[in-house]
């Protein structure tokens, strides 16, 4: 299953509230268990971040015309406003790539329960599927 991880998810692992889910949810992707998706955005947010969290982030994907016009049509329908762009462009990125699910520890704009079926919304009436929004923790394995 392809999964496509924002840049907080990334910070995860640097963090001690999101450490050990994050922690699993990467062993997972190292097993194979999900193929990562992320993106140029992450790799653009990440560049400010301290280096370890640089050092960690290792996978990209372009940024389409496809991905760009589904952000705009999130925010010309109002899922989020323009101060919320580049959430508006990971969700963009993981639907156009075909992922079946976004990972984000952004409980505000991407994580949210009002915003998750108006992202879908406006996926299906782009053309696109629906897409799964969690957090790392309700993708990780707790078999281990």
């Amino acid at each position: 299953m392809k999964i496509y991880a924002d840049t907080s998810v990334f910070g995860g692992i640097f963090d001690k509230e999101f450490f050990e889910a994050s922690r699993q949810f990467f062993n997972e992707v190292d097993s194979n268990h999900f193929t990562l998706v992320t993106s140029a955005i992450v790799e653009a947010e990440i560049e400010p971040a301290p280096k370890e969290i640089r050092e960690f982030f290792n996978k990209y994907a372009e940024i389409t015309e496809d991905a760009l016009q589904l952000q705009k049509n999130y925010i010309s329908s109002g899922v989020v406003t323009d101060k919320s762009i580049q959430d508006a462009l990971h969700v963009a990125l993981a639907t156009v790539s075909g992922c079946k699910i976004i990972v984000s520890w952004n409980f505000k704009h991407i994580v949210h329960y009002d915003k998750i079926p108006k992202y879908n919304a406006v996926n299906i009436l782009n053309g696109y599927g629906e897409i799964g929004i969690y957090s790392p923790l309700e993708v990780i394995s707790y078999d281990n």
